[in-house]
């Protein structure tokens, strides 16, 4: 058993997301699956974070520059979009926690559920790595969780933005691992236990 006070958070791996990743999204898919079968093996709590808003967007100001084209209908991601739901089909065990803008933690009841839950300790991944995990990552340090970074689960558009964070910023507040030294990581934890 790793820490019970865990958990892994897959932020932002929907269909409206990941319909955009292009060529790179089914190999990017099948690794955070496998961080996902590796938590549920480790009985570590998966809780899958999505951008999700009400009909007509009323959350949204219209000076909001990365929001703001939704209201002109460029995505559709509220409620009743199949684009908000997870691409990995969570258990029914699992939480589904909307966000209303980057952070996790932004317009949801994630901080909530994790003192709720007693969690101390979050392993983080999703898309993008300069928007959804940076911001989770800043936030969650400020709030004083022991952080985790699956850099091969985390994605970016800009290779070279994702090589910096996971490389020179996010080891400053968390640890970054691949998943194999974070599967490995569990592996020794359970053999010591």
């Amino acid at each position: 058993m790793y820490n019970p006070k865990s958990a892994l958070l897959v932020m932002d791996v929907q269909q409206g997301i990941i319909n955009n990743l292009g060529e790179d999204a089914a190999e990017y898919v099948k690794r955070v699956s496998k961080a996902v079968d590796i938590a549920r093996q480790a009985s570590i709590p998966v809780m899958f974070v999505v951008v999700r808003f009400r009909k007509g967007y009323p959350e949204l100001n219209p000076d909001n520059k990365m929001f703001s084209t939704l209201r002109e209908g460029s995505w559709e991601m509220d409620e009743t979009s199949d684009l908000t739901k997870p691409i990995i089909e969570p258990l029914e065990n699992e939480l589904v926690i909307a966000k209303k803008r980057v952070s996790a933690f932004a317009g949801s009841d994630l901080e909530m559920i994790l003192n709720a839950q007693g969690i101390t300790d979050l392993i983080l991944c999703g898309v993008s790595t300069s928007g959804v995990v940076l911001s989770t990552l800043r936030y969650a340090a400020d709030k004083d969780y022991k952080i985790s970074v699956l850099s091969d689960c985390s994605w970016d558009r800009d290779e070279e933005v994702h090589r910096v964070l996971t490389e020179k910023i996010f080891p400053r507040q968390a640890e970054v691992l691949d998943l194999e030294q974070w599967s490995q990581k569990l592996n020794n934890s359970q053999m010591n236990a």
